[in-house]
């Protein structure tokens, strides 16, 4: 029985010292502070599409530091990095695992355009000549599916969506978002970062929205992909803190629509936001998903040393 030994490679673990080893020369040469945050905490996320993994009589694993880095933003801490663990339930597969490593940062005073060429600048650090092109989230879903995504009437996308293998009973938010995930993301070169900007204005999360040059509803947020995996989720930050709460009242809503727990909302998180959280920037990068964009590796299980099904 050989279960008790790691799944990754000995090379993979020290490409992963070294990946490590390089995010902390980066930023420590830009004077960007590395923090530590609690990965147990009384709130979870409200975010319909991330199910927290709750520990009873202590609260939620934290599926991202997200909350307490803007706690520690809106106290003045200034530019800061997290590398830490995150816990998502339900979440396993080829690029999933429910235990995971989160690369986190914020930029106070950046727009959300400097945030995507710090990004690319660490990723020029540790993948090689790599290339980037950008694009807006309407232009490409059109040139794919040849669909515009935001104003398009909800039958064909949803037509189109089910021809592509959706379940049935879809509505047009969700055929978007399936066919973004199986059809947009595909078609993307692998050997290049692709840069996605101004995603609809639905998919905002905790992102500021605005009117793209046509006039549409779009989040201020972008994803960077490579070699078939996404690896950055960034966005504008959201500083309202009543639009915040109406958030997290409308992701309890969708999810009581869909027979999920609701989440209490994170009375901390509000009231950082109300006293004094900055305008900033902020990106979330999964850790496996560099190295594997790096090594080459075909499953998450080859950069874990020890996944769910060996922990």
């Amino acid at each position: 029985m050989s279960d008790w030994q790691p799944t990754a490679s000995l090379e993979a673990i020290k490409a992963r010292a070294e990946l490590l080893s390089t995010v902390r020369a980066f930023f420590a040469a830009r004077n960007v502070l590395e923090v530590d945050t609690p990965q147990l905490a009384r709130y979870g996320v409200s975010d319909p599409h991330i199910q927290c993994i709750p520990v009873p009589g202590y609260g939620y694993l934290q599926s991202s530091p997200e909350y307490h880095m803007k706690r520690l933003l809106a106290a003045g801490s200034g530019p800061i990095y997290q590398i830490c663990k995150a816990y998502r339930h339900g979440e396993a597969g080829g690029r999933h695992n429910p235990e995971f490593t989160m690369l986190e940062w914020y930029r106070p005073g950046f727009e959300l355009n400097d945030l995507i060429q710090e990004c690319l600048t660490l990723f020029a650090d540790l993948f090689t000549d790599v290339r980037s092109q950008t694009y807006r989230f309407r232009d490409l879903f059109h040139d794919v599916t040849g669909l515009e995504p935001l104003t398009a009437e909800d039958p064909p996308l949803i037509a189109h969506a089910e021809s592509c293998g959706a379940p049935k009973g879809l509505n047009k938010t969700a055929a978007v978002d399936y066919l973004m995930a199986t059809q947009v993301e595909a078609a993307l070169p692998a050997e290049q970062l692709s840069v996605v900007t101004d995603f609809p204005g639905w998919a905002a999360a905790l992102a500021q929205t605005g009117e793209d040059r046509d006039g549409a509803i779009v989040a201020r947020r972008f994803e960077i992909y490579y070699r078939g995996l996404e690896l950055a989720n960034g966005y504008q930050e959201l500083t309202d803190a009543t639009e915040q709460q109406q958030r997290f009242e409308k992701d309890n809503a969708l999810r009581r629509e869909q027979d999920m727990n609701t989440m209490e909302e994170d009375a901390y998180l509000l009231a950082a936001m109300a006293s004094s959280l900055p305008e900033c920037s902020g990106v979330a990068i999964g850790v496996e998903r560099l190295l594997m964009a790096g090594q080459r590796l075909n499953n998450i299980d080859q950069a874990i040393m020890f996944p769910f099904n060996r922990a």
